[in-house]
C-alpha cells in the first residue's frame, strides 16, 4: 500500500444518483417520486412504466451503483485513501435524506459529493444541488446540525472518464463486419433536454445556443473521435445525437433523435454505425431501452449494422479518476496550488457553482454553490 493520501478537510464521500425501481411493485411509486408535483395520473405512470416492466420492473442503475461503490472502495483502500463512502438517491432507496442522516449520526461534518452525471445541466447538476438543500433542511427541522456539503466538479473531460469510452468505441468498431468497419459512422448519444434548459446550462457567461451542455458533449465527442483515429488509423465521421425525449411535444428539445439519425445515415449510404452513449455513466434504463431495444430494432429494420459501445460503469480507471478528483478538491480547500487534470480545450470546470448556473424555472435553494444557504 502506498503512503496514506490526504482528503482533509473532508471526512466522507457521498455517491449521489437518480435511483430506480428494484421490482414490479416499485415502478409506479418510483415514477411518482420522479414526477412529484406535476399532477400526472397513476394510469399514465403505468403506461410510462412499461419500459421498466419489460425488464421485470428492475432498473439496472442501483446494481451499477453498488458495483461503482465497490470499485471506489477498492481503489481508495489500495491507494491508502481513508475516506468512507456512502450512497444516496434522488428518487428511490437509499434516499438521500436517510443517507445524510446516517452520515450525521456517524459524525461526519465535511462531505464531498460525487453525482453520477458528468455534465452541466439543470437535471444533471442544479437539481441534485436542490435535492441536497432539501435534505439538509429536513435534517435541520429534525434538530440535527447538517454537515457542510461540497460537490466535485464536472468530470466529462477527465482522462479516467474518457479512456474507457475510447476503448469501448474501438471494441465496438472491431465487432462490425470487416467490409463495413472502416466506413462506420459514430453516433455520440446523450439525453435530450429542452432547448431552453440547454441554452442556460453552465455559468451565465456561457449561456446561448446549446450552452455548456452541448459544448461539453461536443468536446467529449471530438476527444473520443480524435483518439479513435490516432489509435486505429481510420477517421470515422461522427455526430452528437440525442435520445430519451419526454415532455410536451410542442416544447423544442435537442435533436436529432437517435432513431431519426439512423434513418438519415442509412438513406445517405452509411454502411454501419457505432452508438456511443457518452451522456450516461452506466448502462441504466435509457441505455437498455432507448438504445439496446428501440435503436437496435430501428437498425435491424433498416438492415444497418450497428453496435453500441460500453459506458464507463465501474471501470477501475473511473474509480481512479474519482480518487484524483477528491484529492484535487481537498488540496484546493486546504489552500494548495493544484493543476487540475482535464483534456481538451474547455479545461477543468468550476469547483463551486456560480450564481445563475443552470437555473431552475422556479428558484429554489441549492447546496454546494456560491449562493448556498448551507456554506
Amino acid at each position: 500500500m502506498r503512503d496514506a493520501l490526504d482528503a482533509t478537510p473532508y471526512d466522507a464521500l457521498l455517491l449521489l444518483s437518480f435511483g430506480g425501481p428494484e421490482g414490479p411493485d416499485d415502478v409506479v411509486p418510483f415514477l411518482e417520486n420522479v414526477t412529484r408535483g406535476r399532477g400526472i395520473p397513476k394510469e399514465r405512470l403505468k403506461e410510462v412504466g412499461q419500459h421498466y416492466f419489460l425488464f421485470g420492473g428492475v432498473s439496472p442503475i442501483n446494481d451499477q451503483n453498488r458495483a461503482l461503490l465497490d470499485a471506489l472502495r477498492k481503489d481508495f483502500a489500495e491507494h491508502g485513501l481513508d475516506l468512507p463512502i456512502y450512497w444516496g438517491n434522488r428518487n428511490w432507496a437509499p434516499y438521500l435524506t436517510d443517507t445524510l442522516r446516517e452520515m450525521v449520526a456517524d459524525g461526519h461534518r465535511r462531505v464531498l459529493v460525487l453525482a453520477t452525471s458528468a455534465y452541466a445541466s439543470y437535471s444533471g447538476c442544479r437539481q441534485y444541488r436542490e435535492n441536497l438543500a432539501e435534505s439538509l433542511a429536513a435534517l435541520q427541522a429534525e434538530g440535527l446540525e447538517p454537515p457542510r456539503i461540497d460537490k466535485l466538479r464536472h468530470y466529462f473531460n477527465h482522462p479516467g472518464f474518457l479512456e474507457p469510452m475510447i476503448d469501448g468505441v474501438i471494441a465496438s468498431l472491431a465487432e462490425l463486419p470487416e467490409d463495413v468497419r472502416d466506413g462506420a459512422h459514430i453516433a455520440f448519444s446523450t439525453h435530450s433536454i429542452p432547448n431552453a434548459s440547454a441554452d442556460t446550462s453552465g455559468p451565465v457567461e456561457g449561456h446561448g445556443e446549446g450552452g455548456a451542455y452541448v459544448a461539453q458533449h461536443l468536446e467529449v465527442s471530438r476527444l473520443i473521435a480524435d483518439a479513435v483515429r490516432e489509435r486505429t488509423g481510420v477517421d470515422h465521421p461522427w455526430q452528437l445525437v440525442y435520445q430519451s425525449r419526454s415532455g410536451a411535444p410542442h416544447i423544442p428539445w435537442l435533436e436529432p433523435d437517435i432513431c431519426d439519425h439512423l434513418e438519415e445515415r442509412h438513406a445517405s449510404g452509411v454502411p454501419a454505425v457505432v452508438i456511443a452513449p457518452i451522456g450516461f455513466v452506466s448502462d441504466h434504463m435509457e441505455v437498455l431501452y432507448d438504445l439496446d431495444t428501440e435503436a437496435k430494432a430501428k437498425a435491424e429494420e433498416l438492415g444497418l449494422p450497428m453496435r453500441r459501445s460500453a459506458t464507463v460503469g465501474d471501470d477501475p480507471r473511473f474509480a481512479a479518476a474519482v480518487r484524483d478528483l477528491v484529492l484535487e478538491r481537498a488540496a484546493v480547500e486546504r489552500g494548495q496550488e493544484v493543476t487540475p487534470c482535464a483534456l481538451g480545450a474547455l479545461g477543468a470546470g468550476h469547483n463551486v457553482c456560480p450564481v445563475g448556473c443552470c437555473p431552475a424555472r422556479a428558484p429554489k435553494p441549492a447546496a454546494a454553490g456560491v449562493d448556498s444557504p448551507y456554506a
